[in-house]
């Protein structure tokens, strides 16, 4: 049961060209056009010539039975202990087993240094930190590759290993906005960024040109290498959220280093109340609080005018949250009204505003594929707003044309407790590193 990204990875690691098991089938959920394809020849190993079917999920209680199913394996990240239980009372109605597989299953070692950059759940900061991180490594003078949570939405054999150094390689590669808005970050700040399919093969690959290796995770998963340094960050906008979701509290728990984001920002009673948390789940863990200050495009261009907020897909989606840096950032500067998209809302976006009726006033950007990009862009041309918000990790009017003018919020993370970032790295590869 997987998304396309750790179900691949749980398989690639663990069942490929293991003759203990038979894998009848991926289930996909969360991801649009994933299913309905088959698991490549080229990837599946010597045991599946023909690979292996992708289905909906929706289809698992009959897959169970009609292929006489032992175990099903659950392989994606960021869901409730309630939903995902929910899950497993269906796979245990149905005679099979439920399986959560652990990191010594699923782990590679690398052969260099790893810090991997993990979370409660989606949308907290994981990206700012893995920046903030890299820059520090970098100006110590060392070599830095990051390796991305896998997001694979195309051919999957052509995307096996891909390797992103130019902005041209995110064209030459097809990629979509949810994953430009993971590489292009790195790549102008001039980082190697590896992403894929098989992470075996990608960790070969990016250990020849790298000192140490960051691992930028996704969602709340579990790092997919063995950490040498795992850092954590909660997030004080969902208090409780730290030991209520997978596998989420699995990353606290596992901890060197918690990282409580965007306090600036958040209630202070939520910010002592996650911390308390964070503690009993971890007591050895070093907290870090930070910020996460925004900064608009001429702010002075935003007040008292209708202004459409474009916020980072995932994070208001299966993330739980129901606005972001944009709407924060509009409201900070005067913004007369956030204009509904709703009534103007085409396709797959008018579809995602019905799933998530408790959404603010604005636009989730879905971009998984260039029919979802272009709904994306009609939404926006259609909604009567004098100016646009953009609140996305990446500039959008790099990849979609706006018939208005459009600003863009930016944030970067910064420590306001010791030790800081600097000093759990330094102190982690003293002797190693440095």
């Amino acid at each position: 049961m997987g998304a396309a990204g750790r179900d691949f990875h749980n398989f690639n690691t663990f069942f490929r060209d293991n003759d203990n098991y038979e894998v009848v089938a991926f289930t996909a959920t969360q991801i649009p056009n994933i299913e309905g394809r088959r698991y490549p020849p080229g990837l599946a190993g010597r045991n599946y010539p023909d690979g292996i079917p992708i289905y909906s999920e929706e289809e698992l209680p009959s897959i169970i039975k009609k292929a006489g199913v032992d175990q099903v394996v659950f392989a994606y990240s960021d869901v409730s202990y309630m939903d995902i239980m929910h899950k497993a009372s269906l796979v245990l109605s149905e005679g099979a087993d439920f399986w959560l597989m652990g990191p010594d299953s699923t782990m590679i070692r690398s052969s260099v240094p790893v810090i991997a950059v993990t979370a409660v759940r989606t949308g907290v900061g994981k990206s700012q930190t893995t920046r903030k991180i890299t820059q520090i490594l970098k100006d110590r003078g060392k070599k830095v590759v990051v390796i991305r949570h896998p997001m694979p939405y195309g051919d999957l054999m052509k995307q096996r290993v891909q390797r992103f150094e130019t902005l041209e390689d995110l064209d030459k590669h097809e990629t979509t906005i949810e994953e430009r808005e993971e590489y292009e970050p790195h790549i102008v700040r001039g980082f190697v960024v590896y992403a894929g399919v098989d992470y075996g093969a990608i960790l070969e690959e990016a250990e020849k040109e790298a000192d140490i290796i960051l691992w930028d995770g996704g969602n709340n998963d579990l790092p997919f290498y063995y950490p040498d340094l795992l850092i954590t960050l909660a997030d004080p906008h969902r208090p409780g959220h730290e030991a209520m979701f997978y596998p989420g509290e699995a990353n606290v728990r596992m901890a060197d280093v918690v990282v409580l984001n965007k306090v600036d920002t958040a209630n202070p009673d939520d910010v002592d109340k996650v911390e308390k948390s964070v503690r009993l789940l971890n007591p050895g863990a070093k907290i870090i609080r930070a910020a996460s200050p925004l900064t608009l495009e001429n702010p002075e261009s935003v007040k008292g005018k209708r202004v459409l907020v474009v916020e980072d897909g995932p994070t208001l989606t299966h993330g739980g949250m129901t606005y972001g840096a944009g709407v924060i950032a509009a409201r900070q500067h005067g913004a007369a009204e956030l204009v509904d998209p709703r009534p103007y809302a085409v396709g797959s976006i008018k579809a995602t505003l019905e799933k998530y009726p408790g959404l603010e006033p604005l636009v989730p950007a879905m971009g998984y594929g260039k029919e979802q990009m272009t709904e994306l862009e009609q939404t926006i041309d259609a909604t009567p707003a004098d100016v646009v918000i953009i609140g996305t990790p990446i500039d959008l009017r790099r990849v979609i044309t706006l018939n208005k003018p459009a600003l863009r919020v930016s944030y970067e993370i910064e420590e306001i407790t010791r030790p800081n970032l600097e000093d759990v790295v330094f102190d982690r590869f003293k002797g190693i590193l440095f």
